[in-house]
């Protein structure tokens, strides 16, 4: 015997469909993403601005013949 589950009736959800939002946790996990993010970015500026590059590398051969580089 095959029972049609539909035709009992709509099931009571615990929590209504319309009703549901991500609330204060999925506020606070969205700001300290935001946050780390933020940190991160600022704390690799200044790692890249600590980086001395010259200004042109030679390009002229050294003495024993090998190129400098």
């Amino acid at each position: 015997m095959i029972v049609d589950l539909t035709a009992v009736g709509p099931t009571v959800l615990a929590v209504e469909e319309s009703n549901v939002n991500p609330g204060l946790l999925g506020f606070m996990v969205v700001a300290l993403l935001g946050v780390a993010t933020w940190l991160l970015i600022r704390s690799m500026n200044r790692q890249i601005k600590k980086i001395d590059l010259p200004d042109e590398a030679p390009d002229e051969p050294t003495r024993d013949g090998s190129e400098q580089g």
